[in-house]
């Protein structure tokens, strides 16, 4: 083999490979550029799951809220019934006692076993 067919070899060899690298680089760097973009996707649809799920706990904590005060006017309301019936009880043991017709003492049996 002359000098001359191995260093058109050599040079040709050369060019194959500095042609392969270039061509692995850019493959690189698209394979780089789809990840970037697929990790972006990823990132936008991970900030609309959280303000959603943001959403929706504030609706929960909202519905919480007006679920404790219907809870405690529910409370209230039980209270107040609870002090009206034993004012009325009072009011009628009161007119009991001051009734000369009526016992008292039955009248208390009589509520001892109804009350339960």
């Amino acid at each position: 083999m002359s000098t001359t067919a191995i260093i058109i070899i050599v040079i040709a060899v050369i060019v194959v490979l500095a042609i392969a690298i270039a061509l692995a680089r850019q493959a690189q760097t698209r394979r780089l550029e789809q990840r970037r973009v697929t990790a972006d996707e990823h990132r936008r649809e991970a900030e609309a799951q959280a303000l959603t799920a943001d959403r929706e706990r504030a609706a929960a904590d909202e519905q919480a809220a007006r679920a404790k005060q219907e809870h405690l006017a529910a409370q209230e309301r039980r209270a107040d019934a609870e002090r009206q019936r034993d004012e009325a009880d009072a009011l009628h043991r009161r007119a009991d006692e001051l009734d000369p017709d009526v016992d008292p003492d039955a009248r208390e049996r009589e509520e001892g076993t109804t009350r339960r």
